[in-house]
């Protein structure tokens, strides 16, 4: 038993337990920076398949009257539009260390110790991430995943969760991580 009933906690007790995690200095990504890092993501993939296809594209995957006209067209499009975003994730990871929409964000992503991921991890992560690509739905999905990741302690989505990883804001990265990055 302590001397005085009061105890002192600090003031922001989530915080405290994810800095207890992450290495020193290092701050996470807010939940904001991530989403708006994806939804620039999605502009530079889908505005010059729009632009080349004069916006037919996309209006083949969302018209559900196609479905029953020509089920092998939308097949090939549904194909199209996942292996178009599946090769962006992986090569400009792959490239970059990061999207380009996380790189206009200044988000990183690393490891819990603050190292860069691999190669695999990349081509796992890209896999995984276009379940926010799904027509219609991954809208949902991905708000619900950044919702799930805004309200837990460690602020890590179900994405994060599957590779071991987390989005720091880069200029908080120890040098040798940050200067790998582009």
């Amino acid at each position: 038993m302590t001397d005085s009933p009061i105890s002192l906690h600090s003031a922001n007790p989530a915080r405290d337990a994810v800095k207890s995690q992450t290495p020193e200095g290092i701050l996470l990504a807010p939940v904001w920076r991530r989403g708006t890092a994806l939804f620039l993501d999605v502009l530079l993939v889908v505005l010059p398949i729009s632009l080349l296809t004069n916006g037919r594209f996309y209006v083949i995957l969302l018209d559900f009257e196609f479905i029953q006209t020509s089920l092998s067209v939308l097949l090939i499009h549904i194909l199209l539009h996942f292996a178009s975003f599946w090769l962006y994730f992986k090569y400009s990871a792959k490239s970059l260390g990061r999207s380009f929409g996380q790189r206009a964000m200044r988000v990183a992503i690393v490891h819990d110790d603050a190292s860069l991921l691999t190669e695999q991890h990349w081509n796992k992560r890209a896999i995984l991430k276009l379940r926010y690509i799904i027509p219609v739905i991954g809208i949902f999905i991905g708000f619900i995943d950044l919702v799930y990741a805004y309200f837990t302690k460690e602020k890590r989505t179900f994405l994060d969760k599957s590779n071991f990883s987390i989005a720091v804001l880069d200029w908080t990265l120890p040098a040798e991580s940050r200067f790998q990055l582009r």
